[in-house]
């Protein structure tokens, strides 16, 4: 009789430590889905072209796939414009257009209305990508509240410089 009560109690002590491992693997897996819907994702270099432009591939966030888009042109530009390009190919220029310190504070109004919807930013990126071969393409990542979806896109840096050298933003 002992030993069968040993045998009881031995047989639940494994299926409470069975028990507790299953439920700390489901509790880490829920964990990671909500981690992945607050990751920023980081503009990287897909290559250069002859005519001065970069290929890169940028990131958006938005409340549908069309904001999403929008942003991640936005944010495209805006790394070309002020942090330069890291990630990626090593071809891409890694210094910012705009190498001033604090230049997106300094000339705030110029860039709001420079990145505004349907703002001026949309002539210096294309969705156009002959180098690659692909038009567009979209990696879609999603939760509840927002998407995020990145875009092959190319930032007509070349041009981008000559308009803010012309808008006085930088100095030849």
């Amino acid at each position: 009789m002992v030993f069968k009560l040993k045998q009881i109690r031995m047989k639940t002590v494994i299926n409470t430590k069975i028990l507790f491992v299953i439920l700390i693997v489901f509790i880490s897996c829920n964990s990671q889905k909500k981690i992945a819907g607050n990751y920023s994702y980081k503009t990287e270099c897909l290559g250069i072209e002859m005519d001065g432009s970069q290929t890169v591939k940028a990131w958006g966030n938005g409340r549908n796939r069309w904001d999403a888009i929008e942003q991640a042109k936005k944010n495209a530009v805006n790394d070309v414009l002020f942090n330069g390009i890291y990630e990626g190919k090593q071809d891409c220029e890694k210094r910012p257009v705009v190498a001033e310190v604090n230049a997106r504070q300094k000339h705030e109004a110029y860039f709001n209305k420079f990145f505004s919807d349907g703002g001026e930013y949309k002539k210096y990126v294309s969705l156009r990508d002959e180098r690659i071969g692909q038009k567009v393409s979209r990696d879609r990542k999603g939760s509840r509240q927002s998407v995020t979806h990145g875009v092959v896109v190319r930032v007509l840096r070349a041009e981008l410089k000559q308009k803010m050298i012309e808008d006085k933003i930088i100095s030849n």
